[in-house]
């Protein structure tokens, strides 16, 4: 089944089984498409319970939309580890060469609201979901391995720029230029952007990357500093400014088309994942700041390993369920994969969590498309709570066997500072 434009006379449901329409409650409808009245022109009766039930979802079937990425593409399939990296890290999801993970993938524009075109000169987010034994890892990046900025406090001043003028509300190209030209440190990522790669020919034919610097711990405590990269296997592919201009106004959903097409198809896009990495005795050489985000690693110094192939090979079933609510965290860890001192890292531990919690609600780590292989912890209750834990204990420490310290995950932890928990 493809996606089609506005014309489309391919309903999307052909293929599901006819039912009986029920409430959301589940009881038998038996008039889908009347409402109840005195009458055949008498006022509408408020015991029409269907009626009553279908308005007031329908007045909260909308959420907010994503501060920034609103506007995504998500689709599903795995990774596969072809290359040993486990001298570097500890990370289940490396342990074996052959290990398949399921991974979970959003794309996006980052500027525009949910009903903007596809096809703008912006970076594309490039975020990952790896379903792990050891928990959910995200990698949440983009398409190109740096950014604009290196400080987390200025990154609501930045996306301010990028939205609405708050006098006239309509996009102000001197507010983008403004910052820019008072932040030195944006020019790495603004020859980037204007450069050919600004506009992506879809989201196949694009490169991704972890773009902050991370740290791998390996399963004797070793550590060194990372870099990931994604290189399509499609190859670089890019749209010419008239082009990209077409289709804003005739084809929009531009890339959400092509990517979910292409997998319609067979034509499953795959990315080859790499790592850099850094030794921490390398980092405190380094003659620049390796956890500079406006800073790449040379590749002759540090060259690219390769460690597997990312294949995506299933469409959302819903748009909403799955890719709406999908929710990407750089503070999504595993152990043997950490933080590193990385400023804009370190900012986005908190802002993306936090950012989740208002708009999907305290437990969206409940939702299907987010929610880990298993969970055991001491968090209970919260609106829209869809497991809560049984009859467990919701306090530490307890004498009824809850959850306790791993020591496999206490052994991998290195902090990168000093940090004094506890008496």
């Amino acid at each position: 089944m493809h996606a089609t434009g506005g014309n489309n006379t391919d309903c999307g449901y052909c293929l599901l089984q006819v039912e009986s329409a029920t409430t959301a409650h589940g009881t038998p409808i038996a008039e889908k498409d009347a409402t109840m009245t005195v009458g055949p022109r008498g006022p509408v009766l408020l015991q029409d319970n269907a009626f009553i039930e279908e308005m007031a979802h329908f007045d909260r079937e909308r959420i907010p939309e994503r501060v920034v990425h609103a506007k995504g593409a998500g689709a599903f399939g795995y990774f596969k580890v072809t290359h040993d990296i486990t001298k570097y890290t500890a990370a289940t999801v490396f342990s074996a060469v052959g290990k398949e993970t399921p991974v979970a993938v959003r794309f996006s524009t980052v500027g525009g609201e949910s009903g903007s075109a596809d096809t703008v000169r912006d970076p594309r987010g490039f975020a990952v979901k790896f379903y792990t034994e050891d928990g959910i890892w995200d990698l949440v990046g983009n398409n190109t391995p740096i950014f604009f900025i290196r400080d987390p406090i200025f990154f609501p001043s930045f996306i301010h720029t990028q939205k609405r003028n708050p006098q006239t509300h309509l996009k102000d190209a001197n507010m983008f230029w403004d910052f820019l030209t008072l932040r030195p440190e944006t020019m790495h990522q603004t020859m980037f952007l204007f450069a050919d790669r600004g506009i992506p020919d879809g989201y196949r034919h694009m490169n991704g990357y972890g773009s902050h610097t991370f740290k791998l711990v390996n399963k004797d405590g070793k550590s060194h500093y990372c870099k990931f990269h994604y290189k399509t296997d499609q190859g670089i592919k890019n749209l010419d400014v008239k082009r990209a201009d077409q289709l804003s106004g005739s084809e929009p959903d531009y890339g959400i088309k092509d990517l979910y097409n292409a997998i319609a198809d067979g034509q499953y896009p795959s990315w080859t994942f790499y790592i850099q990495v850094m030794t921490p005795e390398q980092a405190a050489a380094s003659k620049f700041n390796p956890f500079d985000l406006t800073k790449i690693w040379s590749h002759s110094e540090y060259p690219l390993i390769k460690v597997g192939k990312m294949v995506l090979n299933r469409n959302p079933k819903n748009y909403f369920a799955e890719v709406e609510q999908i929710a990407f965290s750089p503070a999504h860890l595993i152990p043997g994969i950490e933080p590193s001192p990385d400023k804009m890292l370190l900012g986005r531990l908190f802002a993306y969590g936090d950012t989740h919690r208002h708009r999907l609600g305290p437990n969206y780590l409940q939702l299907p498309v987010n929610c880990p292989f298993q969970v055991r912890n001491y968090q209970r209750d919260g609106a829209m709570c869809l497991s809560n834990q049984g009859g467990g204990p919701n306090y530490h420490p307890n004498s009824f066997g809850g959850p306790e310290n791993d020591e496999r995950a206490r052994s991998l932890a290195i902090p990168f500072y000093c940090l004094w928990r506890g008496p």
